[in-house]
């Protein structure tokens, strides 16, 4: 996997959170994932093409983080994981992928998104659709973890 592809991510996850949740988050040390079960409660996953590559983002919450994310986009204070809790999972994966999305254009790729799909349950499967190998980066806020996942291939 084309490592270029890690950074405009992180970059789109900590703008997202931070300009639309007012939340501070602090990534780890990226690792190659070996499994298919997702680290969280409730995961975003989109898929992106391009001539030059095709991939898939996923965005895997805690559910203590995705709860406290909702509780500052929506000023709702929800209790578990519900409908209003995946959209927004899947809202924020959208928010993350069209700021990668522009970063990438602006070095030369121009990708298509899909609509993110959501998941959520614990030990869930994540699925990517690239044979790649999968970065997964950690994150750290005051509510809890979350983990983005990376795949794409050339």
């Amino acid at each position: 996997m084309n490592v270029e592809f890690v950074n405009p991510f992180l970059v789109s996850i900590l703008n997202v959170l931070k300009t639309m949740a007012r939340l501070e988050a602090h990534p780890g040390n990226p690792t190659i994932k070996k499994d298919e079960v997702a680290q969280g409660d409730v995961t975003g996953i989109i898929g992106m093409t391009s001539d030059q590559a095709k991939g898939t983002l996923a965005i895997t919450f805690t559910e203590p983080v995705i709860l406290e994310i909702t509780k500052r986009m929506l000023g709702e204070e929800l209790d578990k994981i519900d409908d209003t809790i995946m959209d927004m999972a899947g809202e924020i994966t959208n928010m993350v992928t069209g700021g990668a999305k522009k970063i990438l254009s602006e070095q030369g790729y121009n990708f298509d998104m899909a609509i993110p799909s959501i998941v959520a349950g614990k030990d869930h499967i994540i699925q990517h659709k690239s044979k790649s190998s999968i970065i997964i980066v950690p994150f750290n806020t005051e509510a809890g973890d979350f983990f983005i996942e990376i795949c794409f291939e050339n």
